[in-house]
């Protein structure tokens, strides 16, 4: 009977079959596993490279902040400039230096791009309030001064946001 059983044409064909599929099943198993691990790799990659974007974003922004805080904003330009030439140069820069950093806001909350949004505004909006409230027979330096003792007496919004996105970050990040 086994040499019946061997003698058929299509016994080492299903030899090889039974050989074959559980060679086949595990080269399957493998292959798909080994598919699964690079997926996990590129997502880990993917994440570790926006992680590092989002740093990034969070220096970048809290750079333009630090800019923008009237005791640096006072340093700035020429002293025998007239306020209202000052005034020019300051929002322009601080408009530009926004500008340059809005592309940040793709990395940060929508609640954190809002307190900067709003810190530029405020900034701005001193400026301007000083400004209106000077003499005409006032200098660079008493306008300075005055802006400076505006921002001293209200609420301190820049360093708050800055202490908020570090946070913010520590969270995320």
């Amino acid at each position: 009977m086994t040499d019946h059983l061997f003698s058929q044409p299509y016994f080492p064909y299903a030899f090889a079959l039974l050989i074959a599929v559980p060679f086949l099943i595990y080269t399957r198993q493998f292959v798909y596993s080994y598919i699964k691990f690079k997926k996990q790799e590129l997502n880990f990659l993917t994440v570790k490279g926006q992680s590092e974007q989002r740093i990034h974003a969070y220096e970048r922004i809290t750079l333009f902040l630090e800019r923008i805080k009237p005791a640096n904003l006072v340093t700035k330009f020429d002293e025998n400039l007239a306020a209202h030439e000052y005034l020019f140069l300051i929002e322009k820069t601080i408009n530009e230096e926004f500008d340059y950093n809005a592309s940040q806001q793709l990395y940060l909350t929508k609640n954190s791009w809002n307190k900067v949004v709003n810190c530029k505004n405020n900034i701005l909006h001193l400026l301007h309030k000083t400004y209106e409230n000077l003499s005409n027979e006032s200098t660079l330096q008493d306008y300075k001064t005055v802006f400076l003792m505006n921002y001293m007496n209200g609420e301190d919004y820049i360093s708050t946001c800055i202490e908020d996105l570090r946070k913010e970050n520590l969270i995320i990040n």
